[in-house]
């Protein structure tokens, strides 16, 4: 039997799960633990793509998604386009716990915040609005707005968001934009199975844009009887693949976590068929990546492309490992 609990998450979740093993060692059910894990990054101004400091809509407006799943239950809870309230993921614990729905969008989600008072904020950090003022200048040379010099905005400091993809990305040098999200899957010593993701979805997004974070089946998926699985990455490619449920279902086939991983972004792949969103090797010009936990213990993640990581937590004990890429360089 593998060490309890077992976590698995996005490339910046070592704060999270480090926090919920040590609140689990105290006795902390898993979700919650989960959450609260989570609620650090979230409360970071330096993570570009989760909470505060999260990269804006095209108005300048910090909308998050998230979403938990209480496997035992088989239940869930999630918000979306939540304005001025930085713990989304929290906040959806709510939605689960306290409401019969799944899921709460927008002014809804922000006036259940109210209702439960959740403190009302300005969620836009400065170098949030700086980098959404480069791309607003980058935008067009016909307009107004006038581009930073390379990339450097006028308070001085570098425009960087941390985690970046290419793709659109690479249309505007020096602006940054993310597609960057925290997911948790955790298994406690019962072998029951928790998750949760938490985002500000894709930068400069038009309003009221959501993406697979918030939704069952894309961005997270439980069977408690078979394992779990999360997605980060290009939310629209995972909606469209229910990205989450297809690496549950490949472990119950009997596939390892990794290869139930790999199998749902093969499918991701073979369907991607826009040439928009196509390389030259007619692969996805984009990635997603998927972490998945067995029942067993067995943990996997897997991304379209080479160089990305996961972190996993086995009891006390963190470690940052590779995921397997689907397209790995040659």
């Amino acid at each position: 039997m593998s060490q309890r609990p077992v976590l698995i998450a996005s490339w910046n979740g070592a704060p999270a799960t480090s926090h919920a093993a040590s609140l689990i060692a105290r006795s902390t059910p898993m979700l919650d633990a989960i959450v609260a894990g989570i609620a650090l990054v979230e409360d970071d101004p330096e993570e570009m793509t989760v909470g505060y400091g999260g990269l804006p809509n095209e108005e300048g407006e910090v909308e998050l998604d998230a979403a938990v799943m209480d496997g035992p239950r088989h239940k869930a809870g999630a918000v979306a386009g939540l304005r001025r309230c930085r713990r989304a993921a929290a906040l959806a614990l709510e939605v689960l716990r306290r409401t019969d729905h799944a899921l709460l969008v927008g002014d809804g989600a922000s006036r259940f915040a109210r209702q439960l008072g959740y403190t009302e904020e300005n969620l836009l950090t400065p170098k949030a609005r700086d980098a959404w003022l480069a791309w607003k200048a980058s935008l067009s040379e016909r307009d107004a707005w006038i581009a930073p010099d390379e990339g450097k905005s006028r308070f001085g400091h570098a425009l960087d968001a941390g985690h970046t993809e290419s793709g659109d990305g690479a249309k505007h040098a020096g602006v940054p934009r993310t597609w960057g999200t925290i997911h948790v899957s955790g298994l406690d010593a019962n072998g029951d199975l928790y998750a949760a993701t938490s985002t500000s979805g894709l930068s400069y997004k038009l309003p009221g844009r959501a993406g697979d974070s918030p939704v069952v089946g894309s961005g997270l998926f439980i069977d408690n009887d078979v394992g779990s699985a999360g997605a980060t990455g290009r939310g629209e490619a995972s909606l469209q693949n229910c990205v989450a449920y297809e690496t549950v279902r490949g472990m119950e086939t009997g596939l390892s976590a990794q290869d139930a991983a790999l199998a749902a972004l093969r499918l991701l792949a073979r369907r991607t068929r826009e040439p928009r969103l196509l390389d030259a090797a007619g692969h996805p010009d984009f990635n997603v990546i998927v972490y998945a936990l067995r029942k067993d213990g067995d943990v996997g993640a897997a991304s379209i492309r080479d160089g990305y990581t996961c972190i996993v937590q086995r009891g006390g004990s963190t470690a940052t490992e590779p995921t397997r890429a689907l397209f790995p360089k040659n």
